[in-house]
């Protein structure tokens, strides 16, 4: 059975997918540069966050020198394909139709993005 991620609030997102980005152990200075300009925190406060994160299993913390280096212990593709599961589920029934007219209708994805879409279908069942 498919252990089941715990979902992350809006600012730990931010602090994982400056984390995933870097792709290797980051300190927290590294984390609040990566954020400055969207959430300018205080190391105090951001410490706290990347605690939390440690707590709920998405970061490990590893002291080396006078750093602590947090590295990802959930991978981005694995908390998307969760995430993205939950939505489809709770918001449109699995409905993945619903999902792309609701997009479309919301002018949140353009015609450019359903040739993509088709294209990337195309590309699928090729391989099956």
């Amino acid at each position: 059975m498919e252990q089941e991620v715990k979902r992350l609030g809006d600012a730990e997102l931010e602090i994982m997918q400056a984390i995933w980005a870097a792709g290797e152990p980051v300190s927290s200075t590294s984390v609040q540069a990566a954020l400055r300009g969207r959430r300018d925190w205080a190391l105090a406060t951001l410490m706290t966050a990347l605690n939390r994160l440690c707590d709920k299993g998405f970061l490990c913390c590893e002291k080396r020198g006078r750093n602590n280096l947090y590295t990802a212990l959930i991978d981005r593709d694995t908390y998307q394909q969760q995430e993205g599961r939950t939505m489809l589920e709770k918001l449109y029934g699995n409905s993945v139709t619903g999902l792309v007219a609701a997009l479309y209708a919301g002018k949140s994805i353009d015609d450019g993005d359903l040739a993509e879409l088709r294209r990337f279908l195309a590309d699928w069942e090729e391989r099956l």
